[in-house]
């Protein structure tokens, strides 16, 4: 793989050269304002990273991870970049910067999370458990491939976050070639023949068919070696393992801020565990001066951040050849000096903050709600679609609750596969609180009242 390809700015749908850029916002800045005026990003404001949202102002949600996730992938991009422009004298010609490192880096990472339904981390498992255990679902399994059905029970909200870039028409959001496959962290399909434990790419997949071949074209395009004749498998963008970083360092260390705040871990814990992390440039003694117990979390998690940023830059920049080869597949944060520190950090995490009774409550509550909706749209849009006949007056009213686009999507579709997609297009995308209030509609809880005037 060459650094010159891999930096394409090429759109799909739009002319592949370098030339014709907006003179105040490069091709990169232009993805990056693109998400952030997206309305599936707008929506990770009301979508539960840990903890429940209203409690606490400081917890934080996906909208504000994203961000951060961004910030951090940024400081990564450039810093990579730097060093490697530094050694290319073809990027140098071409005028590429540090800030086109940094601009894919903060987009590929601000977009991360957009294909992750409500209700935190257990949203992907309580869909993949509806197509695997609820009967609704079973009525539709013959209808669909082994692999569409593969797509469905092991849902995966990176592959729908890849999905929602490249929708068709107006709400495609149109990213270069360099943020789509650097947003891509496994680039391979749900349904493959042999997992290799010792990639990182293959613990998970980043691609459903119905987007196979759109990362197919992009994958040529850029020149990232395919690892299978049989199967959809290829190697890493190099700089989705920033993306990736950028992704563990945040999640590590801020939600173990969140869960010292919360009282989940003791001070003392916190501060013993990023000082490891921090390591010589750590004060005790300046630190003891600080009274106020949340500004000494706030500033050795901002301590703890650079110096992991650090770390993982030099990991990626000893290990660029077998990068660029794609004979290196490991996570950063797994390699880097503080890695065993960040293991006791994410064991403790697991123990104190994800196991916690309003976060388990709160994941048990998204269970039973996105099953409930599921069962009802997933029905009702198969059925109106493949068997009219047997469409009640009940789920009539259903598909009447989804949006005029999603239920004119359902119209256009061809297949099963396809129409089961739009179905979880929309509940993958819907808010929290949206999920909750829709549930509470269809089961008859809530009920419109007319208006007294």
């Amino acid at each position: 793989m060459e650094w010159l390809q891999l930096l394409s700015i090429k759109r799909f749908g739009e002319s592949d050269s370098r030339t014709p850029q907006n003179q105040f916002r490069s091709a990169f800045e232009v993805d990056y304002d693109r998400i952030i005026f997206s309305h599936p990003f707008r929506r990770l404001q009301d979508k539960t990273q840990v903890f429940p949202l209203p409690e606490h102002d400081f917890v934080h949600t996906r909208l504000t991870h994203s961000l951060e996730v961004s910030s951090v992938g940024r400081s990564l991009g450039k810093r990579v970049g730097e060093e490697i422009i530094r050694k290319s004298e073809p990027l140098q010609k071409a005028g590429i910067t540090p800030f086109d490192f940094g601009a894919i880096v903060a987009s590929a990472s601000l977009a991360h999370d957009l294909g992750n339904p409500p209700f935190g981390h257990s949203g992907e498992s309580a869909i993949s458990d509806f197509f695997l255990n609820n009967p609704v679902a079973h009525e539709f399994k013959s209808a669909l491939s082994e692999k569409e059905w593969a797509d469905l029970i092991k849902f995966e909200g990176n592959a729908q976050g890849f999905r929602i870039l490249n929708k068709k028409g107006s709400n495609g959001l149109k990213l270069t070639f360099a943020a789509l496959a650097s947003f891509t962290k496994y680039p391979r399909e749900s349904l493959i023949g042999e997992v290799d434990p010792n990639r990182k790419s293959h613990k998970k997949f980043g691609l459903f068919q119905s987007e196979i071949g759109i990362y197919a074209e992009l994958a040529k395009d850029m020149g990232l070696k395919q690892l299978s004749d049989s199967d959809k498998v290829w190697c890493r963008h190099p700089l989705a393992f920033l993306v990736e970083a950028a992704d563990d360092i945040c999640y590590s260390i801020i939600d173990f801020e969140d869960g010292c705040r919360l009282g989940l871990v003791t001070l003392h814990e916190t501060i013993e565990l990023f000082s490891e992390i921090i390591g010589e440039k750590f004060d005790s003694a300046k630190l003891a001066k600080i009274k106020d117990k949340d500004e000494k979390v706030a500033v050795l998690r901002a301590m703890a951040i650079s110096r992991l940023i650090e770390e993982s830059a030099e990991v990626f920049l000893e290990n660029e050849p077998e990068i660029l080869t794609g004979e290196f597949d490991s996570a950063l944060t797994s390699i880097i000096s503080s890695a065993k520190i960040l293991d006791e950090i994410e064991s403790l995490s697991i123990n104190r903050i994800y196991r916690c009774d309003q976060v388990v409550e709160r994941e048990a509550a998204g269970y039973s709600i996105l099953d409930g909706l599921l069962s009802a749209f997933c029905l009702a849009a198969f059925n109106k679609t493949s068997r009219i006949e047997s469409l009640t007056g009940k789920q009539k009213g259903v598909l009447r609750l989804l949006p005029e686009s999603i239920q004119l999507s359902i119209k256009e579709q061809h297949s099963p596969y396809g129409v089961i997609q739009c179905v979880t297009d929309f509940v993958s995308g819907l808010t929290d609180s949206y999920a909750l209030t829709l549930y509470q509609r269809i089961n008859g809880i809530s009920v419109p009242m007319n208006r007294q005037y």
